[in-house]
C-alpha cells in the first residue's frame, strides 16, 4: 500500500503541474481568429467606381488581367544569397569559396540581358519559417501565428480564402508536382496533381526528378492555367548536408537549368514567379526568424516588358505576402479576403504608355483596391474578435478614409496630378504597412487571467513538493494522509465539472482540468499546513542549503534575461561546476578530505568505530577533478546560438554521413566505435564488481550476450548511415532496408531487455550446501608482505581466524547429517543493478537517434553521473535505521546535469536546433507514420531528461552501494557474551543496499522525498519561464526566445516527471521482487522438511524483517531455532 501511495502521489503532482502548465499555454499561445470569408468579383472590396483599366473588359474582375498563364515555381529553402553571384576578390584577398555562390548563372544573365522583363527582390519571410505556415501566407497573404507551428507534421485543408480557392472558382486549370503537403492543404483543388512525399529529408532527388518528368510534357500540352511545381531537393540538402556543402551546389545548378528550360518555353502571356518559401540557416535548418531564415528569393519574369525602369543595385526588400495580392490582379482575381500584404507597385506601371501620369495612376489604382480590400478585412475582423488594438485600429482607418478620399478626388480631375497622386499613393502604402505591423503584434494576443492562473497553480505545486518533501523527511511521517485530501478534492472538482457541464455552461478540457487541480490542491495544502507545517517556523521549509538556495535563485533570475536564455548553454556547466566546488568544499569543512588516521567518529552511525572512511582526501578530490575535466569535454560538443555569431557551432556534432574525406571519416568512426565499446565494458566491469554478472537469472544472460549484439547492430547500422551514399547501386537497395532494420533490430533487443528486467529483476545468485559454516570470516586483502609489527598484527588475526573456521568446516562436515545451507549472493547490489541495467538499455536507442559522434557524449554522460554519484555519496550521512534523505545539494546537481547534457548533445530549446533527421531513424522511405516521426524527433531532443529522470534513484541508492568499502566488525548478539569470549572477532560484509529493507517505511519515503525534490527544481524552472514569458510577453525577443524556451522547458518537465515515475516505479518492484525472493526460498526450506539455515551473514537486521514480516507463523520458529541468511555483495 506504501509504494502504491507513493506513486499515486508523485502521478498526482504531475497532474497538477501539467494543469498548470496547460492553463498557461492555453493563455499564453493562441490562435489567431480564422475568418470563412471570401472575395469575389460580383462584391467590390468597397464603395467607389472600379479602377479605370477594367471597365468594358470582357471577364474582368477588380482590374483587368495582365497575364493569362502563370508558372510558379516553389524552390523550398531558397535562401536570397543563394541567387547571388559569384563576387569577384580583391586583388591581394583570397577569392570566396562558397559552394552555393553563382550557380544561378542564367537567372544572373536574364536580369542583365533583360532588365525591363526581369526583376529579383528579396522576399521578407515572416517566422515562423516552417513549410506549411509559409504555403498559407503565400496563398492567403495572412500571417500564421507562432502556436501553428506545431502542426507541421500534420497540415490541414485551408478554410480561409486563398489564391487557389480564387483560381479554381473561376474556372482555371491548376496543375501541381511536388511536395505532397499541397495535397493537406488544398484537397481535390487541382485538375490534375503529381504528388511526392516530402517527408524524407535523407532523399535529395526523388521529388525533383518527379518533377522534371512532367514538367516539361505537360508545359508543351498547353493543357493548363496555371502550373505550380514546389521542388524540395535545395531543403533537403540544406537538412542533410547544409548549404556549404558540394552537393548544394549541384543541386542549384539543377534548379538554374530548370529556370532556362521554363523561360524557353514561356508565351507572351506567361508569367514566370520563382520563389522560395523561406531560408536556413548556416547548419541547413530553419522554423525560427534569424536574417538568413527570413530571407527568400524572390524571381519575376515575363517574355513582355513589365518593369518601366532598370533594377536598383541592391535588390529591394519586400514582404513576402505582397506576392498574393500582387498576382490576384495581375491574373485578374479578387484578392484573397484575409490578405493584409501590399501589392508590387512597379509591376502595375504601363511600361508601352510613355506618360508617366498613366504609370502612376496605375499604381494608385491597384494599391486602392489593395487597401480597400484590407480595410473590409479590418472591419470584418475587428467585429469577430476584439484582439486588435482600438486606437491603433481608428488610426489607420483615419488614414486610409484620407488617402480614399484623395484618390476619388483624383479620379475626377486625373489631369496634372502627378504630385499628388504620388502623395495617395505614399498614403496607401503607409496605411497598409501600419495595418500590418499592427497585426503582427496584435496576433500576439494574451489571456492574462489564464496566465496568471496557470502561473499560481505553478507556484502552489512547488510549495507543496517543498512541504510534503520536507514531511516526509520527519521520522512521524505516515502515508494515509497523503491520498485522503486527494481523493476528496479530485471528487469534488469532477462533481462541480459535471454540474456545471450539465447546466450547458461550455468549459474547455483545459479550465475542467485546472478545476480538478484546484479542487485537489486546495484542501491538501489546508490539511498539511495545519497538521505540520503550521507547527514548524517558516524557515524549517526552507532547509536547502544557502549556496545551493542561491545558486537556485541566480537560475530562476536567469529566466527572466534573453541574454541568460541564449547563453545557458555555458550558464547551466558554470553552475553544475560551482556546486561541485562547493561539495568538495563542503567536504573539507567536515573534515572528510582530512586523513584517514585523523578520522575517528564513526561516519555510519554504528556502535563501533567504522574504521576507515569510504572515500579519503585523495580519492575525494580525485572524483572533482574528474568531473570538471567530463564537464569541460563534453562542453566541445556545442552548437551556437543564432544570437552569438562569433561563436562556432562544434564540427562534432555532424553526422559522418556529411564528411568529405574518407580518411577523417574513417578515424571518427573508430573512434565511436570505441566510444561505444568503452560504454559496454563500463556496465559490464561495474557488474562485475558487484557480483551482479554471476546470476542465472534472464537479465542477467541478456546482459551478457544481449547487450555486444546491441553494440554490434549500432556500429553496423553507423558504418551503413556513414557510406550510403557511397555503396554501389546494386547495393543501395540492400543497404537501404539494413538501415531500416538494424535500429529496429536494436530497439527490439532493448525492448525485450527490458521486459525481461520488469520480470526477473531479482539478479541474486543462490547456493546450497550441506555442512557449509554458519558464519563466514571476511579475509580483507593485503599485498605485499608485512613490514611493521602493526602489520602483522593487522594481518595474522585474520588468517587465525580463516583457519580455525575452514577446520571447524570440515569437522561438521563429517558429521552424518550436515545442515543445509543456502548462500545468497548479490543481495547488496540488487537495486543499483537493476537500475543501472536499465539506463544501459534506454541507452541505446537513444544513442542511434543522435548522430554518431554523440557517443562520445554519452560516454562522458556516463562517466560524470558515475563520478558525481560518487563524490554525492562522500558527503551523504547513513542514518541507520532510518529516515533516510537525500540532501538538496545532490538533487540540484543531478537536474543541473541533465541540462547540461542537453546543451552537450547539441541541442538548444529553439525549433531550428531540432534534429530532424532522427525522424527517419528505423523508418522506410516514404512512410506515412507522422506520430511515429513525431517521436523519434521528441526522444531525441529530450533524450538527456529521460536518462537522468529515469535515473534519479541512483541519488538514494549510491550512498547504501559505497558502504561495501569498508567492512565493519560484526555485533554480537545480547546473551552471546560468553562465546564471544571463546571466538575471535570477526568482520561482516556490509549491508549495502539491503539496509533500506531494514526500515521499509523509511525507503518509501525517501522515494517519495527524492521524487518531489526534483519536481520541485524542475518545478521553478517551468515557473520562472511562465514568470518571463507572462511578465516580458511585449519584448521584442518573446517568441524567439522566451516562448521556444517555455516549450521546451514544459514538455521538458512532462518528459522528466514520467520518467521519474517509471524510475521509483522500476526500484518498487525490484523491492516487491525482493521481497517474493524471500518469501519463496524459507517456503521451499520449509517444505523440504530438512534441518536447515539460511546463511546470512552480516544481515540480521533484514532477516529479522523476513522473520516479522514475510514467513508464515509456522516458520517462526524455525528461525528462531538459529536460522540465519548468508548474503554478500560479491561472490
Amino acid at each position: 500500500m506504501r509504494k502504491i501511495s507513493v506513486l499515486l502521489f508523485l502521478a498526482w503532482v504531475g497532474f497538477l503541474f501539467y494543469a498548470g502548465i496547460a492553463l498557461f499555454t492555453s493563455g499564453f499561445l493562441l490562435t489567431r481568429l480564422e475568418l470563412t470569408n471570401h472575395s469575389s468579383c460580383q462584391e467590390p472590396p468597397g464603395p467607389g467606381s472600379l479602377p479605370w483599366g477594367s471597365r468594358g473588359e470582357p471577364g474582368a474582375c477588380w482590374m483587368a488581367s495582365r497575364f493569362s498563364r502563370l508558372v510558379l515555381v516553389l524552390i523550398d529553402a531558397l535562401r536570397f544569397d543563394f541567387a547571388q553571384p559569384q563576387l569577384s576578390h580583391v586583388s591581394g584577398e583570397p577569392p570566396t569559396s562558397l559552394p552555393f555562390l553563382g550557380k544561378l548563372g542564367f537567372l544572373q544573365r536574364i536580369l542583365e540581358i533583360q532588365p525591363h522583363h526581369a526583376r529579383l527582390y528579396q522576399s521578407k519571410v515572416d517566422p515562423p519559417t516552417t513549410t506549411m505556415q509559409r504555403l498559407k501566407a503565400l496563398t492567403t497573404g495572412s500571417l500564421p501565428t507562432f502556436i501553428d507551428a506545431g502542426s507541421n507534421f500534420a497540415s490541414y485543408a485551408i478554410a480561409e480564402d486563398n489564391l487557389v480557392k480564387q483560381l479554381t472558382s473561376t474556372g482555371r486549370r491548376v496543375v501541381f508536382m511536388g511536395d505532397e503537403t499541397w495535397n493537406d492543404l488544398f484537397p481535390g483543388a487541382f485538375s490534375q496533381a503529381f504528388f511526392f512525399p516530402s517527408f524524407d529529408v535523407r532523399d535529395l532527388h526523388t521529388v525533383d526528378n518527379g518533377i522534371l518528368e512532367h514538367l516539361y510534357p505537360i508545359m508543351d500540352s498547353g493543357e493548363w492555367d496555371v502550373l505550380i511545381t514546389h521542388f524540395l531537393g535545395v531543403d533537403h540538402c540544406g537538412h542533410k548536408h547544409g548549404p556549404h556543402h558540394p552537393e548544394m551546389a549541384k543541386k542549384l545548378s539543377q534548379m538554374d537549368q530548370v529556370i532556362q528550360g521554363l523561360v524557353e518555353r514561356l508565351e507572351n502571356d506567361t508569367l514566370l514567379v520563382v520563389t522560395g518559401d523561406h531560408g536556413m540557416t548556416t547548419s541547413g535548418n530553419h522554423g525560427g526568424d534569424s536574417e538568413l531564415e527570413t530571407s527568400a528569393a524572390l524571381f519575376l519574369y515575363s517574355p513582355t516588358a513589365l518593369f518601366p525602369s532598370a533594377p536598383p543595385e541592391e535588390p529591394e526588400v519586400i514582404p513576402q505576402i505582397s506576392l498574393v495580392p500582387t498576382l490576384a490582379l495581375l491574373l485578374g482575381l479578387p484578392i484573397p479576403f484575409g490578405n493584409i500584404g501590399e501589392v508590387i507597385a512597379e509591376v502595375f506601371s504601363e511600361v508601352e504608355d510613355s506618360q508617366p501620369h498613366s504609370s502612376t495612376l496605375a499604381q494608385a489604382s491597384a494599391l486602392h483596391l489593395n487597401a480597400q480590400q484590407v480595410s473590409r478585412f479590418l472591419h470584418t475582423y475587428s467585429t469577430a474578435a476584439q484582439d486588435l488594438q482600438v486606437k491603433e485600429l481608428h488610426r489607420l482607418q483615419n488614414l486610409f478614409s484620407k488617402a480614399s478620399a484623395d484618390y476619388q478626388r483624383l479620379l475626377q480631375s486625373p489631369q496634372g496630378a502627378e504630385a499628388a497622386l504620388q502623395t495617395v499613393i505614399t498614403e496607401l502604402q503607409q496605411f497598409l504597412r501600419g495595418v500590418r505591423a499592427m497585426c503582427i503584434e496584435s496576433w500576439a494576443r494574451f489571456s492574462l487571467v489564464r496566465m496568471a492562473g496557470g502561473a499560481a497553480l505553478l507556484a502552489a505545486t512547488c510549495f507543496l513538493c517543498l512541504l510534503v518533501s520536507q514531511w516526509a523527511a520527519s521520522p512521524g511521517f505516515y502515508f494515509r494522509p497523503l491520498l485522503i485530501p486527494m481523493a476528496w478534492g479530485l471528487t469534488g472538482a469532477l462533481v462541480c465539472a459535471g454540474l456545471l457541464a450539465t447546466t450547458g455552461l461550455k468549459l474547455d478540457s483545459v479550465v475542467l482540468g485546472a478545476m480538478a487541480a484546484v479542487g485537489s490542491l486546495l484542501p491538501f495544502l489546508w490539511k498539511a499546513w495545519a497538521s505540520w507545517g503550521a507547527k514548524r517556523p517558516l524557515a524549517a521549509l526552507l532547509p536547502m542549503p544557502g549556496p545551493v538556495l542561491l545558486l537556485l535563485l541566480i537560475r530562476f533570475a536567469g529566466f527572466f534575461s534573453d541574454s541568460f536564455v541564449i547563453a545557458e548553454a555555458r550558464a547551466a556547466p558554470f553552475l553544475l561546476i560551482s556546486l561541485i566546488l562547493l561539495l568538495v568544499a563542503q567536504l573539507h569543512w567536515e573534515g572528510k578530505l582530512l586523513p584517514p588516521k585523523l578520522l575517528t567518529i564513526p561516519r555510519l552511525g554504528f556502535l563501533t568505530p567504522a574504521g576507515p572512511p569510504r572515500h579519503n582526501g585523495t580519492h575525494a578530490l580525485g572524483l572533482g577533478v574528474g568531473l570538471l575535466l567530463c564537464i569541460r569535454l563534453a562542453g566541445l560538443f556545442h552548437r551556437c546560438p543564432e544570437e552569438t555569431p562569433a561563436c562556432s557551432s562544434s564540427p562534432w556534432l555532424s553526422p559522418l554521413a556529411s564528411m568529405v574525406g574518407g580518411r577523417a571519416k574513417n578515424v571518427w568512426y573508430g573512434a565511436c566505435v570505441g566510444a561505444l565499446a568503452a560504454l559496454l565494458a563500463a556496465v559490464r566491469l561495474w557488474l562485475r564488481r558487484y557480483g551482479n554478472l554471476k546470476s542465472p537469472e534472464p537479465p542477467v544472460l541478456f546482459v551478457r550476450w544481449g547487450l555486444p549484439l546491441m553494440g554490434l547492430g549500432t556500429a553496423a547500422y553507423w558504418a551503413l548511415a556513414s557510406g550510403a551514399d557511397e555503396a554501389p547501386p546494386r547495393l543501395r537497395a540492400l543497404v537501404a532496408g539494413a538501415s531500416v532494420m538494424l535500429p529496429r533490430a536494436v530497439a527490439g533487443l532493448a525492448a525485450s531487455g527490458l521486459m525481461l528486467l520488469l520480470w526477473r529483476p531479482v539478479t541474486v545468485l543462490v547456493k546450497a550446501a550441506v555442512g557449509a559454516p554458519r558464519t563466514r570470516t571476511v579475509l580483507t586483502p593485503f599485498s605485499g608482505p608485512p613490514t611493521s609489527q602493526a602489520d602483522l598484527d593487522y594481518v595474522v588475526p585474520q588468517i587465525y581466524r580463516h583457519m580455525q573456521e575452514e577446520f571447524r568446516g570440515r569437522l561438521e562436515r563429517t558429521k552424518s547429517q550436515g545442515p543445509l545451507t543456502v548462500a545468497a549472493y548479490q543481495l547488496g547490489s540488487v537495486y543499483s543493478a537493476a537500475m543501472v541495467t536499465a539506463l544501459t538499455l534506454l541507452a541505446f536507442p537513444l544513442l542511434l537517434l543522435h548522430a554518431e559522434r554523440i557517443s562520445l557524449v554519452f560516454l562522458l554522460l556516463f562517466l560524470q553521473s558515475f563520478l558525481l554519484l560518487h563524490l554525492l555519496a562522500a558527503g551523504i550521512r547513513i542514518t541507520t535505521p532510518g529516515p533516510f534523505t537525500v540532501p538538496w545539494q545532490a538533487v540540484s546537481a543531478w537536474a543541473f546535469m541533465a541540462t547540461q547534457t542537453f546543451y552537450s548533445t547539441g541541442h538548444q530549446p529553439v525549433f531550428p536546433a531540432i534534429h530532424w533527421h532522427a525522424a527517419f531513424v528505423g523508418v522506410p522511405e516514404g512512410h506515412d507514420f507522422t506520430w511515429l516521426s513525431a517521436l523519434l524527433v521528441g526522444t531525441n531532443t529530450f533524450a538527456s531528461h529521460i536518462l537522468f529522470a529515469v535515473g534519479c534513484p541512483l541519488l538514494l541508492l549510491w550512498p547504501f552501494l559505497c558502504e561495501s568499502q569498508g567492512p565493519r566488525k560484526r555485533r554480537q548478539p545480547p546473551g552471546n557474551e560468553a562465546e564471544a569470549r571463546v571466538r575471535p572477532e570477526e568482520e561482516e560484509e556490509p549491508l549495502m543496499e539491503m539496509r533500506l529493507r531494514d526500515a521499509p517505511h523509511h525507503f518509501n519515503a525517501a522515494l517519495l522525498q527524492l521524487g518531489l525534490k526534483y519536481l520541485f527544481v524542475l518545478g521553478i524552472q517551468i515557473l520562472a519561464c511562465a514568470l518571463a514569458a507572462s511578465i516580458l510577453r511585449r519584448h521584442l525577443m518573446v517568441w524567439k526566445v522566451f516562448a521556444p524556451k517555455f516549450i521546451f522547458e514544459a514538455v521538458g518537465f512532462i518528459v522528466s516527471s514520467v520518467g521519474l515515475c517509471l524510475g521509483i516505479a522500476l526500484v518498487m518492484r525490484v523491492d516487491g521482487a525482493v521481497s517474493s525472493w524471500f518469501r519463496q526460498l524459507v517456503l521451499a526450506q520449509q517444505k523440504a522438511g530438512e534441518q536447515s539455515s539460511l546463511v546470512y551473514t552480516g544481515a540480521g537486521s533484514s532477516a529479522r524483517e523476513a522473520q516479522s514480516h514475510l514467513l508464515p507463523p509456522c516458520s517462526q520458529d524455525l528461525l528462531a531455532s538459529g536460522t540465519s541468511l548468508f548474503y554478500n555483495s560479491k561472490s
